[in-house]
């Protein structure tokens, strides 16, 4: 199969993932989590008029014209904290005592706020009439009962936990969260468990396998670390039956031509359905995709800058698809070039830039620095992804280009790239 482009690649993962089965959660355990069902109020929101203010709840007509050169004297027969009910009914010439969030008496149609007052406890002095006919909360003005309170697909953030704990919803229903292996490989890796190893220079730290765990949980996955499997076929398979009960399986390296990557042979032995495996892209071109079983297969680059770009392509919006997300693609965004670029090979480029506004409020693109693949501060300074079309060889300081920028919170149905 010839190498794909980026674009067809994204699309063609997303059309074999299946989205993960729905279950209740705890209310505080479903942030960021996909609502999985159209919740719906079973009452009104507030259940009843109440005071937005600290003050005296009064009947409009009897404070209207109120002033300090002609005040007005109401008698006080109740006093209403929030979380008690009133049980007078007020008439001409009365009020009531009441304080934010006490419901308000029957005959009240206003508060006045305490500040317009002399704080009178029998008798109460008026002495503005600015709030006549206004800070009463009427029911139902937030949410009527039997009203759509969150459509399925939601994404669940504070305010929609709040707005669910409003209506009593305990345990929402939501999709869960896939379980994602991450299998990092080769004979010159270690983990941070043997830091004599890193800091001597005989081996290297395996960032990649603490890199795809912090991404995963930033798409919104479950990380299960499967270690670091040697460069023999033996280690693969060994530590490949470690995804079992997984929902997607990711492994870093391993995944190109050389002598020593076996990561396609053993998949291939252990019966998976090889979709893809070479992109026409740089950085990241040896990106694999298949079917093992049922669990989907990405394979990554090993070199750190190629693996976070490729994640944020093809694993995150995979990821988001499974997880319950309708949209599962950050949009790009329109940036001027600030600098000259050259590039190598034609193929479809992602830079490392920072994106800030210029001076005439357009976002101005600027390269962190070298662009090689094993340049993971590059990444680190980087807040987004400047797009060369494939075929471009150069693009102008002031030439215009799009930007996938890696925290917009906007995602699209369709990639942008």
């Amino acid at each position: 199969m010839p190498p794909l482009t980026p674009r067809d690649a994204a699309l063609h993962i997303l059309t074999d993932l299946r989205r993960q089965p729905a279950l209740r959660v705890p209310l505080d355990d479903a942030l960021d989590g996909v609502l999985a069902e159209t919740v719906i109020s079973p009452l009104d929101i507030p259940a009843w008029a109440n005071s937005a203010m600290d003050g005296y709840a009064v009947r409009a007509e009897d404070v209207r014209g109120a002033s300090e050169a002609s005040p007005r004297r109401l008698t006080v027969v109740e006093q209403i904290p929030a979380g008690h009910f009133p049980t007078v009914v007020l008439t001409a010439g009365t009020c009531a005592r009441i304080f934010t969030g006490a419901p308000v008496p029957q005959g009240a149609d206003s508060v006045i706020r305490q500040e317009d007052t002399d704080l009178g406890a029998a008798v109460v002095t008026i002495l503005r009439d600015r709030d006549a006919g206004v800070n009463v909360r009427r029911a139902g003005e937030d949410v009527r009962r039997g009203a759509t309170v969150l459509e399925a697909g939601t994404e669940l953030g504070p305010a929609q936990l709040g707005v669910l704990a409003s209506v009593a919803v305990a345990n929402p229903l939501i999709y869960r969260r896939p379980r994602v292996a991450i299998l990092g490989g080769g004979d010159e890796i270690v983990d941070i468990d043997q830091p004599d190893e890193i800091l001597s220079g005989r081996k290297i730290a395996s960032s990649n396998t603490h890199t795809l765990s912090a991404l995963v949980r930033r798409a919104g996955g479950e990380p299960v670390s499967l270690g670091i499997a040697r460069d023999t076929p033996e280690s693969l398979r060994s530590h490949l039956a470690g995804a079992a009960g997984c929902d997607l399986l990711i492994t870093s390296a391993g995944i190109s031509v050389g002598e020593h990557d076996y990561i396609r042979q053993v998949l291939g032995e252990l019966g998976a359905e090889l979709k893809f495996w070479r992109l026409r892209m740089r950085p990241g071109a040896p990106v694999g995709f298949g079917l093992l079983g049922e669990m989907p297969w990405v394979g990554l680059p090993g070199n750190p800058v190629s693996t976070m770009v490729t994640f944020e392509l093809f694993v995150r919006p995979a990821i988001r698809k499974m997880s319950g997300h309708t949209r599962p693609f950050r949009r790009t965004v329109p940036v001027r070039v600030a600098e000259a670029i050259s590039l190598g090979p034609r193929l479809q480029h992602f830079l490392r830039v920072i994106v800030t506004p210029a001076e005439d409020g357009i976002l101005e693109a600027r390269l962190t620095g070298p662009q090689g693949s094993g340049i993971l501060s590059s990444m680190a300074r980087a807040n987004a992804l400047l797009i060369i079309p494939e075929g471009q060889a150069e693009a102008p300081a002031g030439s215009s280009a799009m930007a996938l920028v890696l925290d917009d919170p906007v995602h699209l149905t369709e990639p942008g790239f």
